[in-house]
C-alpha cells in the first residue's frame, strides 16, 4: 500500500520551519536566516522512499501585516492549513505560551487535520524547559503527536518523517520520484541571493530586498549567465548594499554564486544589479511581477 499526502508547517517567524524542511530534504530549498520573516512564499518539496511520498509546504511566519507584502505573507500561511493530511506546528521553547502563537493555535481549534507539535531546538534548551513547554501548550490543544526536535541538528527529525508517513492516507504518485521541488530554478535561484543579502545588511535593509531575474540563458561553452536585480526600497539602502568599493555586493554575490553552483550542479556566471523601487512592498503591480499574487 502506497501512501501520500500534503503537509504543511506552520509557525511564527524564526522558529526553524525553513532548517526543517532543509534537513528533512538535504537539500537548501528554503532561504534560511536568523531574521524572522525571510520565507515569503510557500515553497513545496518533495519526499519520496518506496512506501510514501510526502509533499511539504513551507510557509511564511505568522505575523502582524505592517505592508501589502506582509498581507500576502500572513494570507499564504492562513490558507496552507486548508486541505492538506498533517500540520506541524511547530515552536520553541519558552517559559510561557507565546502570544503569536496562541493566535495561531486559535486558527486552528475547529480543524479536523491531525496537528503535530513539534518544540524546536532543544539544543539550546533545558530539558526542564523543554518539558514545561510541551505542557503548557499541550493544555491548550489536543495534538495527535508532540515532538521535541532540533531541526539544525536533525535530532529526532527521523521521527517526524516517520510519524508523518502513518498519518497520511493511500494516495498515488503525485510526483516523479526524483522530483524534490515544483519551484522553478530561477525562484530558488533569487531566494539564494537574497539569503545572502539579509545575512551581510545591517537590520533595516533586508526586508526591503527583493531579487529579480532578468536573464538566465547558456553561453557558447553552456555555462549559465545570471543577470539578477536587487531591489531596495531608499537610495541609502543602495549605498548600504553596494557599500565601499562595491565590496558588499561582491561578497553577496560570491557567496550567492557557490550555493548556485551547488544548486544546479555546474559553473555559472552571476551579475548583480541594485536599482531603487520605493514602496516596492506595497505597489501591488511590482508584488505581482516578483510572483507574490
Amino acid at each position: 500500500m502506497f501512501k501520500s499526502g500534503f503537509v504543511t508547517i506552520i509557525g511564527r517567524p524564526n522558529v526553524g520551519k525553513s532548517t526543517l524542511i532543509n534537513h528533512i530534504m538535504g537539500e537548501k530549498l528554503s532561504i534560511v536566516s536568523n531574521r524572522p520573516q525571510t520565507t515569503r512564499n510557500n515553497i513545496q518539496t518533495i519526499l519520496t522512499s518506496k512506501e510514501s511520498q510526502i509533499i511539504f509546504v513551507d510557509t511564511p511566519g505568522m505575523h502582524k501585516p505592517r505592508h501589502k507584502l506582509g498581507e500576502y505573507m500572513v494570507k499564504v500561511a492562513k490558507q496552507s492549513t486548508d486541505e492538506v493530511d498533517v500540520i506541524l506546528f511547530l515552536t520553541t521553547p519558552g517559559d510561557e505560551i507565546d502570544k503569536g502563537d496562541m493566535h495561531i493555535l486559535e486558527q486552528l481549534k475547529n480543524t479536523n487535520i491531525p496537528v503535530f507539535l513539534l518544540v524546536n531546538k532543544i539544543d539550546e534548551n533545558t530539558q526542564e524547559r523543554v518539558a514545561k513547554t510541551i505542557q503548557g501548550y499541550s493544555e491548550h490543544f489536543n495534538f495527535k503527536e508532540i515532538i521535541p526536535i532540533s531541526a539544525i541538528k536533525g535530532k529526532n527529525v527521523d521521527t517526524v518523517t516517520k510519524l508523518i508517513a502513518e498519518h497520511i492516507p493511500e494516495g498515488p504518485l503525485y510526483y516523479p520520484e526524483d522530483m524534490i521541488t515544483d519551484q522553478q530554478e530561477r525562484f530558488i535561484i533569487t531566494e539564494i541571493i537574497r539569503e545572502k543579502a539579509l545575512k551581510l545588511l545591517s537590520q533595516e535593509v533586508p526586508h526591503g530586498i527583493a531579487v529579480e531575474i532578468i536573464s538566465m540563458k547558456r553561453d557558447e561553452k553552456n555555462m549559465y549567465n545570471i543577470e539578477a536585480n536587487m531591489l531596495c526600497e531608499k537610495d541609502s539602502h543602495k549605498g548600504i548594499i553596494i557599500g565601499k568599493g562595491g565590496k558588499t555586493l561582491k561578497q553577496i554575490s560570491t557567496y550567492a554564486r557557490q550555493d548556485i553552483v551547488k544548486f544546479l550542479g555546474e559553473n555559472i556566471y552571476l551579475r548583480l544589479w541594485v536599482k531603487v523601487k520605493k514602496e516596492w512592498r506595497d505597489t501591488s503591480s511590482i508584488l505581482k511581477d516578483l510572483g507574490y499574487k
